[in-house]
């Protein structure tokens, strides 16, 4: 069943246009996980190398990017969004602009 998760949440993620962002409860939502927020890290996660999948436009609902501040995937995630549009402010972003909807 996990399996089925995980390719359910990678779908929506699909799904999500250059230069929007959306959240972690959001893509679990939209994916048929009712309030499974925490489960979409963990998917993301188990993605294999070489995909596809933006990872990068999904974020906490407040805004802040999820990995701590400085980490490599921090900064990677940070870069990501920047070159598709969206700004990014001391870790985070402006839910309100750019949310996906």
């Amino acid at each position: 069943m996990e399996a089925g998760k995980d390719q359910a949440i990678w779908q929506v993620v699909m799904a999500i246009p250059e230069g929007k962002v959306a959240s972690y409860g959001q893509v679990a939502s939209m994916a048929g996980l009712g309030r499974q927020a925490r489960y979409i890290g963990r998917a993301l996660g188990k993605l294999p190398a070489g995909h596809a999948v933006p990872w990068h436009r999904v974020i906490r609902s407040n805004g802040q990017i999820a990995f701590p501040e400085g980490s490599d995937k921090f900064r990677e995630q940070v870069s990501l969004l920047e070159r598709e549009g969206v700004e990014v402010v001391r870790g985070r972003v402006a839910m309100g602009r750019f949310q996906w909807s």
